[in-house]
C-alpha cells in the first residue's frame, strides 16, 4: 500500500490541513446479501495529532478528494446538529401534535443560524474571549459563548434604552455587574 501526501481544507476546522491517504478497491461482505463493490480510503496524519481514519463509498469511480469532501461537508452539518441539541433543545420537545414539532426544529435551527452569524459580525467588531475553567482551558468560542455574547448585547442595549437617569438609582460597580452578567449569561 502506497500514502500520498494530499491537502485537505478545512479538515476538523483547521484550513490547508497536509494528510496521507491510501485508496483501493474491495468486496463489503455481510451476511445475506450479495457482497457490494466499495472504495476505500485510509487517511493518516503525519503530525500523529489526528488517529488514522478510514471511509467507505459505493462508488468506485469516486476520487479520494471527493470521498473527503463529503466527509468534511457532513461534519460540519453533524456539529451544527449536535451543537443545536445541546444548547437549543432539539429533538428533546415534548410537543403533542406532529405540526408543533415539525414547526419547532426549524424555528430552533434558524435561531442557531441567527446567534452564529450575530455571534460572527460581533467578533470582528471586538474582540470575544471564551469562558473558560482552570480544568478546561478554550482558544476559540463555543456555542455557549456566542449565546453568552448575543444576550449580553440584548441586556446592554435595553439597560441603555430604557434607563433614565433617576435619584432612586443605585448604581453597580462594574467588576459586580460584569460577574453578574457572566452568571446570567450562561444560565440556561
Amino acid at each position: 500500500m502506497s500514502w500520498t501526501r494530499y491537502r485537505v481544507s478545512l479538515w476538523y476546522g483547521r484550513t490547508n490541513r497536509i494528510v496521507e491517504i491510501a485508496t483501493g478497491a474491495a468486496l463489503w461482505y455481510r451476511g445475506g446479501v450479495p457482497p457490494v463493490p466499495i472504495r476505500w480510503l485510509l487517511v493518516r496524519d503525519p503530525t500523529g495529532e489526528f488517529d488514522p481514519q478510514a471511509f467507505l463509498a459505493t462508488d468506485l469511480n469516486a476520487l479520494p478528494r471527493d470521498i473527503l469532501a463529503w466527509f468534511v461537508t457532513r461534519w460540519q452539518v453533524e456539529v451544527t446538529f449536535e451543537e443545536v441539541r445541546a444548547h437549543l433543545g432539539v429533538e428533546t420537545q415534548r410537543q403533542w401534535s406532529d405540526k408543533a414539532i415539525l414547526r419547532t426544529t426549524p424555528i430552533l435551527l434558524g435561531l442557531y443560524s441567527i446567534i452564529t452569524l450575530w455571534t460572527h459580525d460581533r467578533a470582528k467588531a471586538q474582540k470575544l474571549k471564551p469562558r473558560t475553567a482552570a480544568w478546561y482551558p478554550k482558544a476559540a468560542l463555543t456555542f455557549s459563548d456566542a449565546i453568552a455574547s448575543v444576550r449580553r448585547q440584548i441586556w446592554a442595549h435595553q439597560i441603555s434604552f430604557m434607563s433614565r437617569p433617576r435619584r432612586d438609582s443605585i448604581e453597580i460597580p462594574r467588576h459586580i455587574w460584569r460577574r453578574m452578567e457572566n452568571a446570567l449569561a450562561y444560565a440556561a
